[in-house]
This record gives structure tokens, C-alpha cells and sequence, in this order.
């Protein structure tokens, strides 16, 4: 992962309408293993987030300037070092107008990631620790804790440049539960939302559960085929990738590689060729579980409608071809009875 620029300054804020104070650098950082460490631990933190948001940016204005500052960075029009602290500056003046914002130490990167080139920009937090020193004493210690990262953005360079069409380039951290406090993080990057990552991905379980039916599958060929989908859009959600419907048509039926991107486009369910996956909507989808009152209850998703069926109206589940474990232990019950 070749890092080009990246650089760190630090936003000094208290939430309680105190003015911020910014502490530039002026120069980018130099490269080395640690600054590498840290790009890599900071993209695992951020793909492993769940509750991102994926879009485009606002048309550019006086209350939107990122995205113009950005293009001239990349046009050479000024440096890194230069765009970095402009954009922190505009950063600082919208944390002052939010009571709710803390400051912190505020990433920016332009690296690469295969072809594709990127821009991270991130608020760190540091918290408190303990270490051992080399004379065994016991003292105290900071470090950056990357598990609480709340405000952070990654920007695709390469389909921001290429794809006039695309709704998704951006991807941002929301506020938890509705919350406004990441609001003005948002507006300092001038992005909005594009696309419904939990619809789409829900757009995509259905059709995939209408191609299952569609197919009159064995209930081992759906499994295998449910675990090829829910394996693969886990895995491009954890590397911060979208999924490629053809690839996943190919993973999923691999004599028929196109059946399922075939159906998806006959029942025009109008999903892109490339949609961001939710987390969240995939575990939910791989298993149904439930308990309460010591009656715990987990199947697999596509056995519903088959071996189990759900009544909405009379609250009841009916499960058919109940495990010989369970019926040993059912029949033993009633053979004491």
C-alpha cells in the first residue's frame, strides 16, 4: 500500500463553545514503518465499522469548498502540505460552530491500494495507558486508539476522476442512533449520500432468495450457495470494497457463471453493477436467531419458507424435519412420562 503524501495536525477543542486552537505542520511526514503500521491499522478500524454512509459530493460553493480544493491539489495547483492545512483550517472554523465536537489529531493520506488511489482523512483520539520502561519501572502512556474512531472519511480518487456517474465514491462514518455530532464532520468534506447501503444490500439478499426459489435448489446447494454470497460480501466489507454483482455471480454458480447476474437484470431489480455492502444486513441474513423465557431458536435464512415456515398472524413458527438429536431427546422425555 504505497503511501504518496500524509501528514497530521493537531485541533485543540473542548466541547463547551470554547474557541479551537490549530497546531499545523508544515511539512508532510517522512516515510517509515510506523507510519505504514498506522495507514494499515487505521483502513482495518475503519472497514470493520459498521453504520458508514456512501455517496458523492456536493456541488461546490462557498459552503461545500473541499471537493475544489481537492481537484487543485490533484491538478498540481499547490502541494499536499498546502491542501491539508487549508482544508484543516475550514475543518477548525466548523468544530467552533458545533458545541458538540472535540478536537484531536487530524490524519490526512493519499495512498494507493492496487490501481485504485485514495484519500483518508480521519480525527484521532489518544487514550490513556500504561507501560513497562527499560529500567522496569511502571509509568504512564498514550497511545492512538483507533477501536474508537467516530469521524473519518476515505475518498476514491480513481472513480471520483473516472466515473461521472457514480453515486458512491465516498465513504464516511454516521452518527450513532441519529446523532448530529458527526454532522459537521460531513460538511467539512461536502459529501452526501448516494446510495442506501442497507437497501441495497437487502435488494440484493432478495433477489438472491428469488433466484434460490426460482432454481428449486436442493437444501444443501442453497446452503453452499448462500455461504458463497455471505462469504464473499463479507469479505470485500471487511477490505472497504464494494461487491461486483458479475463476480458474485461467478462465485455463486460456477458452471452457470451469469445465472444469477442474469436474474438480477431480467427482474430489473435496479441495483448497480457495483453496490457498497452493510455488515450489519448480511449477519442478520445468514442466520435467524431468537431466545427468550429459555427457548433459544437459530436456523439457517434460506430454510425459511421450506423446512420452516412463520405465521405472522398466529405468532408461530412451524418447523418441519425437526434433528434426530432433538427427537431422541423429545422421545425419551415422553417415553418417562
Amino acid at each position: 500500500m504505497p503511501i504518496r503524501h500524509c501528514i497530521v495536525h493537531l485541533i485543540e477543542k473542548k466541547p463547551d463553545g470554547s474557541p479551537a486552537v490549530l497546531h499545523a505542520r508544515d511539512s508532510e511526514l517522512a516515510e517509515s514503518q510506523a507510519l505504514e503500521n498506522l495507514l494499515a491499522d487505521l483502513n482495518d478500524s475503519y472497514n470493520a465499522k459498521q453504520g458508514k454512509a456512501w455517496g458523492l459530493f456536493q456541488e461546490e460553493s462557498g459552503a461545500y469548498p473541499f471537493s475544489g480544493w481537492l481537484n487543485a491539489y490533484l491538478e498540481g495547483a499547490r502541494d499536499f502540505a498546502a491542501f491539508s492545512r487549508q482544508a484543516v483550517e475550514h475543518l477548525k472554523t466548523l468544530m467552533e460552530e458545533s458545541n458538540l465536537s472535540t478536537g484531536g489529531h487530524v490524519l490526512f493520506a493519499h495512498y494507493q491500494q492496487g490501481m485504485t488511489e485514495y484519500l483518508v482523512i480521519a480525527l484521532l483520539h489518544h487514550s490513556e495507558g500504561v507501560t513497562v520502561t527499560d529500567s522496569l519501572d511502571v509509568a504512564p502512556a498514550k497511545h492512538l486508539d483507533l477501536a474508537q474512531l467516530h469521524l473519518a472519511a476515505r475518498i476514491n480518487l480513481s472513480e471520483w476522476k473516472n466515473n461521472q456517474q457514480s453515486k458512491q465514491y465516498i465513504s464516511f462514518i454516521k452518527g450513532k442512533n441519529g446523532k448530529k455530532v458527526s454532522d459537521y464532520f460531513r460538511d467539512f468534506i461536502g459529501c452526501r449520500e448516494g446510495i442506501d447501503a442497507p437497501g441495497e444490500t437487502r435488494t440484493l439478499l432478495k433477489a438472491f432468495s428469488d433466484f434460490v426459489e426460482s432454481e428449486d435448489l436442493a437444501e444443501e446447494a442453497a446452503r453452499e450457495k448462500t455461504s458463497a454470497l455471505v462469504d464473499y460480501a463479507s469479505t470485500q466489507a471487511r477490505l472497504g470494497a464494494p461487491i461486483a454483482l458479475e463476480e458474485l455471480s461467478g462465485l455463486i454458480d460456477e458452471e452457470h457463471p451469469r445465472a444469477f447476474f442474469e436474474h438480477i437484470r431480467n427482474k430489473d431489480y435496479g441495483l448497480s453493477p457495483e453496490i457498497p455492502p452493510d455488515k450489519r444486513t448480511l449477519n442478520q441474513f445468514r442466520r435467524f436467531t431468537g431466545r427468550a423465557e429459555g427457548l433459544s431458536i437459530s436456523f439457517e435464512a434460506h430454510l425459511l419458507g421450506s423446512r420452516v415456515e412463520y405465521d405472522e398472524e398466529h405468532d408461530t413458527l412451524t418447523i418441519r424435519q425437526l434433528p434426530s438429536q432433538l427427537k431422541d431427546q423429545l422421545q425419551r422425555r415422553k417415553d418417562k412420562q
